[in-house]
């Protein structure tokens, strides 16, 4: 149930923002499908679009007039070949930045769904500062087998950077050290006046939360003075959301590029099995963590989409890049021939990561 409530409606905002925008420059759409496969349930509107629910509730396409498939594979034939009725509303017929920005359309959607809920939990809480402002980034205590109190932090030290990086207060601390266990890293500290700077290795912890998820972060072993929440304005929310979004694109950068390199492990990919177990579990704790975790769900669906990978909306904002420095576009048996390779490419790590999901339950160990 978890996983039909949010892949359902974040799958649906994404096509319907690739919906809106071609709606807005005069293109046709033929189909516009939650789902993918056989059509369970449909019907088809004035404008002769074909509004349909699909077997596989995997994803969804929205396609336009001129498109070959749903992948968005223009029709081979040429210009001269085409009706003036076929030429109409044809998506491939637009201008480039039309194609680009009604293409863009669909991650900018799923974007701004994560920040307009992130920026909502900022309206509701308030922003996290600390109670004290004086004591920002100052030690107060460290955890048991902490790495900086053995590399030579004291409490009352105030951390100000890392590797000469500036660091303004200790959440961007956390994120800062949490990505990167076993790092090692120089802390810039000041001390009764002085600035010093301390070299340690990030700890690395196991950590499992209630449900026995386990993921491996980065630890220092450093505990700060108390948060509260101060309340924050609609512009000050939506600028507060921007950001988190920022960081957690960074974070999951940092993660593929680690796992590429071999320091993190290709378990820690997660596929629809893991993402219906996820949604299932944070459905259980209450509406307000299902929500952070469809703004999370959310993003990481715009940022996969962005990805340069044919078949992808990445894909096709490469071809209109190409297109635009070559001042014609790549041809169709181009395209069609990257756009096999790149859905055998998608099929191919959707087939690795099902196979990781499935051996990584319990009854596998």
């Amino acid at each position: 149930m978890g996983f039909i409530l949010l892949l359902g409606p974040l799958v649906t905002v994404h096509e319907f923002g690739h919906y809106l925008m071609g709606r807005l420059f005069g293109v046709g759409v033929e189909a516009f499908s939650v789902g993918f496969g056989k059509e369970v349930a449909g019907f088809t509107d004035r404008r002769g679009t074909r509004w349909k629910l699909s077997a596989l509730p995997l994803g969804g396409y929205c396609q336009f007039k001129g498109d070959m498939n749903p992948a968005s594979i223009p029709d081979a034939r040429t210009v001269a070949d085409l009706t003036p009725a076929e030429r109409d509303g044809n998506f491939h017929l637009a201008p480039l930045w039309q194609r680009a920005l009604i293409v863009l359309a669909g991650p900018l959607t799923n974007l701004l769904v994560a920040i307009g809920i992130f920026a909502a939990f900022f309206m509701i809480y308030g922003k996290p500062v600390q109670a004290d402002p004086a004591q920002t980034n100052v030690v107060q205590a460290f955890a048991e087998g902490s790495v900086a109190k053995a590399a030579g932090v004291r409490a009352g030290d105030r951390i100000v950077a890392v590797n000469s990086e500036p660091i303004g207060d200790f959440r961007s601390l956390t994120e800062r050290v949490i990505m990167n266990p076993g790092e090692a890293i120089v802390l810039g500290v000041e001390r009764g006046g002085e600035r010093l700077r301390i070299p340690l290795t990030i700890g690395s912890s196991v950590e499992s939360d209630k449900f026995g998820n386990q993921s491996r972060v980065g630890r220092l072993g450093v505990v700060s003075s108390p948060m509260r929440f101060e309340p924050v304005g609609p512009l000050e929310s939506v600028r507060l959301a921007a950001a988190e979004c920022w960081g957690l694109v960074r974070m999951m950068v940092v993660g593929i590029v680690q796992i590429v390199i071999g320091e993190r492990s290709v378990d820690e990919l997660g596929g629809p099995i893991k993402i219906a177990k996820f949604s299932g579990e944070q459905l259980s704790l209450g509406a307000q963590a299902f929500v952070g975790f469809a703004a999370l769900i959310s993003l990481n669906l715009a940022f996969i989409n962005l990805l340069p990978i044919p078949a992808l909306d990445g894909g096709h904002l490469a071809f209109y890049a190409a297109e635009a420095v070559r001042r014609k576009p790549v041809g169709p048996r181009g395209q069609e021939m990257a756009f096999r390779a790149g859905v055998a490419v998608l099929l191919a790590l959707m087939l690795f990561v099902t196979v990781n999901d499935i051996l990584s339950l319990p009854v596998f160990g």
